[in-house]
């Protein structure tokens, strides 16, 4: 589940960051979503400048239909083959559930992260097979909040289980390889024997099914065909074949061989990793309130007004977005925020200060306050000073601590994360927060 100051930007933003290399030039940033926050303003671009990318990157937001992580890696194949850069390709849902439903049973908050390009390939593109097919198996309206279902069986056998064998088998021949050549196959479906029927419907092992991971994470919506994909990765070995599917309104299926640079294109964390950081969170109403789902009574302290700043909010953009703060070019003294004059007391020189990325700097807690008046989504505020490794530091409020080891001393890192959201005008502030290791 996402935490209150999470959303599907954010996510987007912590799975790019967990890519082994991230390049410093993309030719585009691609994000898939079905729950952008932003129906008028390009998430996608919010996430290039969060990553600081150069101002020339294209970027897109691509969603209706859960098939929109694999349509995405289609047209980002395509991009990398006829531009030939790189490109960042990012899934990212946290999908909204009416309490009780059996969708909020089901469903998980997540994203996944991809770099393609034409070097160093650790997956070889083989071909691919499309069925665009208006089958409604649930669908939301603009400006509604919860999807509407469709009957489970009736989704299930004349949906999964016409198409996506039929898109499979049609990749395959496309190929020229059979069912048996497969050693992963890809199924994103919430139905636990659906994957089963689909391999043996293309003549694939049934071993070859790789786990859902809907006990352990939920279905991700957009995300999930993207993450099954890192997590067979993880475990993938050079001269593999595997089978990637893409559900909703048709169907996707993509054919992938692994290479030897597999094992140097794993990711920093990855699925595992993530999982081994993870809180359990036993408290239903606290799920309920992150997600918006019930209405609640905050309090007077949480009747504050804030209307967005956007002039100021642009012309700041570098340091704010982007967490980039300065280097002195005479001294080497690093600070944040970037200013006209160097902060060393012993330097001081002016117009010396070259943009320094703060954001993947780790850094440790000098002082902290657990601020039990101030209105908080997760009383109490925790807020503080950090000193960065090599320089600098800030005041930064804290996120995702256990009280019962937080302390000065503790090592952090910096997270991309929702800093206000303004009701009223349906605006969301991001700025970055520090979190203990």
């Amino acid at each position: 589940m996402c935490s209150w100051d999470e959303d599907s930007i954010t996510m987007g933003v912590e799975a790019a960051r967990d890519v082994t290399s991230l390049p410093e030039e993309v030719e585009a940033v691609i994000l898939a979503s079905t729950t952008l926050p932003f129906a008028v303003r390009q998430n996608a671009g919010v996430i290039a400048e969060a990553l600081n990318f150069p101002e020339d990157v294209r970027t897109m937001d691509v969603g209706g239909s859960l098939r929109a992580a694999t349509t995405s890696l289609l047209a980002a194949l395509d991009t990398t083959s006829a531009q030939g850069g790189d490109v960042l390709l990012i899934g990212s849902d946290n999908r909204k559930a009416r309490a009780g439903s059996h969708m909020e049973m089901i469903s998980g908050d997540g994203a996944a992260a991809f770099i393609l390009g034409q070097d160093g390939l650790g997956v070889r593109f083989l071909g691919s097979a499309t069925i665009n097919d208006d089958f409604i198996d649930h669908f939301r309206a603009s400006g509604d909040k919860y999807d509407y279902a469709w009957e489970d069986r009736w989704i299930r056998q004349e949906g999964w289980l016409k198409t996506v064998p039929k898109a499979i088998n049609m990749a395959l021949q496309k190929v020229g390889l059979a069912g048996s050549d497969i050693d992963h196959l890809i199924v994103p479906c919430q139905y636990g024997r659906v994957p089963d029927s689909i391999a043996k419907s293309c003549g694939i092992r049934e071993s070859s099914v790789v786990d859902t991971m809907i006990d352990t994470i939920g279905i991700c919506g957009t995300a999930h065909p993207l993450l099954m994909l890192a997590y067979t990765l993880a475990k993938s070995a050079s001269g593999q074949k595997l089978v990637l599917s893409g559900f909703g309104q048709g169907c996707d299926a993509l054919v992938f061989e692994v290479t030897e640079a597999i094992s140097h294109s794993q990711p920093n964390r990855g699925i595992k990793g993530w999982l081994n950081r993870k809180v359990e969170e036993r408290n239903y109403d606290k799920f309920l309130t992150f997600s918006g789902t019930i209405d609640r009574e905050f309090g007077k302290r949480a009747e504050l007004d804030r209307p967005p700043a956007l002039t100021a909010q642009y012309r700041n953009k570098e340091g704010v977005t982007g967490f980039k703060g300065g280097q002195c070019s005479q001294c080497g003294t690093i600070q944040y925020p970037k200013t006209t004059y160097c902060v060393n007391p012993n330097c001081g020189a002016k117009n010396t200060q070259q943009p320094h990325a703060m954001s993947l700097t780790p850094a440790r807690v000098k002082t902290f306050t657990a601020d039990h008046l101030v209105f908080s989504m997760e009383p109490p505020a925790y807020f503080g000073l950090v000193e960065f490794e090599g320089g600098g530091r800030m005041m930064v409020e804290f996120a995702d601590l256990d009280p019962e080891t937080f302390d000065v001393g503790v090592q952090t890192r910096m997270h991309f994360r929702i800093k206000h959201i303004d009701e009223n005008r349906g605006m969301r502030q991001y700025f970055w927060k520090a979190s203990p290791e």
